[in-house]
């Protein structure tokens, strides 16, 4: 979601080799990083775009109803349906997310070189990092705190967390984490410019076989998140003061991130991605796809909670099927919102388009609007949908008018 310019390719055919290559069958090769010219016209992706912009509203959806959930509110009210929410969102948001920040590094890193990329990743990666981990995150967590110490200054709240912790990250962690990948990427770039020369043949397999990239990246999806689930278990956070991660996820958005690093390897014509391709006219197929295990994940639920006894320790067969239904739910609702924004947001004029250039910076400071607002809104008497549509509401005004004014001031347009 982090990269500010997209390259646009145009039109293409859907089984078209990309520059410099001449590519019939999926074993072939295609020509090496180097030599892959960098279109010298740049023009925004508008599928893409409007696919970073609407995962963006979905975080502050996501942030705005968690409190409302029926099994884990922390609001006096709850409604059933946040819960078929959050469950979907939280099994495919953020590595979606890592999918979409892998399309751009190859090419970057063939315009830039791996010293000059790394540069602007701390710019646009790191300094937002340090400066919320210091600011808008304490801020955020200081309106829990008064839940439990009304008398507490913010002061006081703010060295305890720097000095003694717990100092948390909230969303910001993925701002840490997508620079990790991205250093192992310009290592791996280093070492070998076609490093993932495979991942791209299989893209442009699959701008006809769409159906082959899906399988293979769900068949690697759940062979490095199943058994980090199994042996962490789903809440185990590592936290290192505001650095922080989930360890059984750690693994599944490195897949997704170097899955779409694969993808743009070589411009995205051609592959995958392609507007013209197989993928982007079965959406409801897609759609069909994630439904299925979606609904498996909420039998689990179920067995979890009725049967199980909603233990604190789960057996390695109940963590193993819930993960293979999590991967499956994951990729597939990503194949439907990529087809979605690929068929019918192309071109012409949406509704996030307004939205697209502050959509960085409304991630990076919502966090403390939701949770004020929650906070204001605890001991209002009204009903969870409307307190939760308040909240969203607010949280997208609020922090798309708040992002618009830093963005006005000098070098923030570098940064936001």
């Amino acid at each position: 979601m982090v990269p500010k310019r997209v390259s646009l390719p145009g039109t293409c055919k859907p089984w078209e080799a990309g520059p410099g290559a001449i590519m019939t069958t999926i074993s072939e090769t295609i020509a090496p990083a180097q030599t892959r010219a960098v279109p010298a016209t740049k023009a925004r992706n508008a599928s893409l775009d409007r696919a970073r912009t609407f995962l963006t509203l979905v975080v502050l959806l996501h942030h705005a109803v968690i409190p409302y959930t029926y099994f884990g509110h922390t609001d006096p009210t709850s409604f059933i349906g946040f819960d078929v929410i959050v469950l979907a969102t939280d099994s495919f948001f953020m590595a979606m997310f890592f999918f979409l920040s892998g399309l751009f590094v190859w090419p970057a890193l063939v315009r830039k070189g791996p010293i000059g990329y790394l540069r602007d990743r701390l710019i646009r990666l790191g300094l937002p990092f340090a400066i919320c981990a210091f600011t808008v995150i304490p801020l955020a967590y200081y309106a829990i705190a008064l839940r439990q110490n009304p008398d507490e200054s913010f002061a006081a709240f703010w060295w305890k967390t720097v000095t003694v912790g717990p100092w948390p990250s909230g969303p910001i962690w993925f701002l840490w984490v997508l620079f990790a990948f991205d250093l192992v990427a310009s290592v791996g770039y280093r070492l070998s410019p076609n490093l993932l020369d495979p991942i791209n043949r299989l893209s442009r397999h699959g701008a006809k076989h769409p159906g082959q990239f899906f399988a293979v990246l769900l068949a690697v999806t759940a062979a490095f998140y199943i058994p980090g689930r199994m042996y962490f278990g789903a809440g185990s956070w590592f936290a290192f003061g505001p650095f922080s991660v989930q360890h059984g996820r750690v693994m599944l958005y490195a897949t997704y991130f170097f899955f779409g690093a694969g993808i743009g390897v070589a411009g995205l014509p051609g592959g995958l991605l392609c507007t013209e391709g197989r993928m982007a006219k079965s959406g409801l197929g897609w759609i069909l796809t994630a439904l299925v295990p979606y609904c498996l994940m909420w039998v689990m639920v179920y067995v979890k909670r009725e049967i199980l006894g909603n233990p604190v320790w789960l057996p390695d067969w109940y963590e193993a099927l819930y993960g293979l239904f999590f991967a499956s739910f994951s990729v597939a609702i990503m194949f439907a919102i990529l087809a979605y924004f690929l068929r019918f947001k192309q071109s012409g004029w949406s509704i996030l388009d307004p939205m697209q250039p502050d959509a960085y910076g409304m991630f990076l400071v919502h966090y403390p609007i939701a949770l004020w607002l929650q906070y204001w809104l605890f001991d209002v008497d009204i009903p969870a949908v409307a307190k939760a549509l308040t909240v969203f509401v607010l949280t997208i005004l609020l922090s798309w008018g708040v992002t618009a004014a830093l963005r006005r001031l000098p070098g923030a347009g570098h940064v936001l």
